[in-house]
């Protein structure tokens, strides 16, 4: 399992257009909230997006970047990120490929996981989250854990 204080796996994922997107163009520059989510317009999808646009600003005064990822196509993204005024990247995972990488397990072996991820400056995984049903945690815990690694002195 992709574990708290392992190095983040590097995968390219598809973002707006299909163009490929590694995490380490993130990774280096700000702390990544990683977050792995079943299905675009879908009720817990939906409140779980939702919650992190709330919380967005929040996230990006503390450094951070937010990145959803599912396997979705970028035309299903684009039309959530528009229908729902979603400030963060969305990218695709088509066959899971990525998912696979960080060990998001399906829930009940049926679910596309929700797992949600904090990666430091340097790419190491520090909080790993995961619950179908505990949605507002997703963005509580990994915005406490940004703003503490942000305000860290430099080592």
């Amino acid at each position: 399992m992709a574990t708290v204080g392992q190095r983040a796996p590097e995968v390219s994922l598809l973002g707006p257009n299909g163009a490929p997107v590694k995490l380490s163009e993130y990774v280096g520059k700000k702390t990544v909230v990683l977050y792995f989510y079943p299905k675009d317009e879908t009720r817990g999808c939906t409140a779980q997006a939702c919650s992190f646009r709330d919380a967005y600003q929040d996230f990006t005064q503390a450094g951070a970047e937010v990145i959803g990822v599912s396997a979705d196509d970028e035309a299903s993204h684009a039309s959530f990120k528009s229908h729902h005024r979603l400030p963060f990247v969305l990218l695709s995972d088509p066959g899971g490929v990525a998912a696979k990488a960080f060990e998001v397990k399906k829930s009940l072996g049926l679910f596309a996981g929700r797992v949600t991820f904090v990666i430091d400056r340097g790419g190491v995984i520090r909080h790993r989250f995961e619950s179908q049903l505990r949605i507002g945690d997703h963005v509580e815990q990994a915005l406490a854990l940004v703003k503490q690694l942000e305000t860290r002195p430099a080592a």
